[in-house]
């Protein structure tokens, strides 16, 4: 079963424990917040596989021309930070965003 599928029936799971508490609060809005902590949560999965598939090119890059190790390490800082930046962004759309 690959990863996509386990972390699927995870979320699946959580959603399906959740929702009966969600759904008795008395404002009625408990799929309201259940889908901002699903969009929230799925920002942060996005981050962590782009992240992830940075840190792999860059050690990759690296190996291959270690005299340039520098340049590539500045070039993968800043792309880390601008999606990291993104990821903070759709976090906080997902939480405080118009429901």
């Amino acid at each position: 079963m690959s990863k996509i599928v386990k972390l699927f029936a995870l979320t699946l799971v959580v959603c399906m424990v959740a929702t009966p508490d969600l759904l008795a609060q008395d404002s009625g809005r408990g799929l309201a917040i259940l889908g901002k902590a699903v969009g929230a949560g799925l920002a942060v999965i996005g981050a962590g596989i782009g992240l992830g598939a940075i840190g792999k090119g860059l050690t990759e890059s690296m190996a291959r021309q270690p005299e340039i190790a520098g340049s590539i390490q500045t070039g993968g800082l800043i792309i880390a930070a601008m999606l990291e930046g993104a990821a903070l962004i759709a976090i906080i759309l997902a939480v405080f965003g118009a429901a």
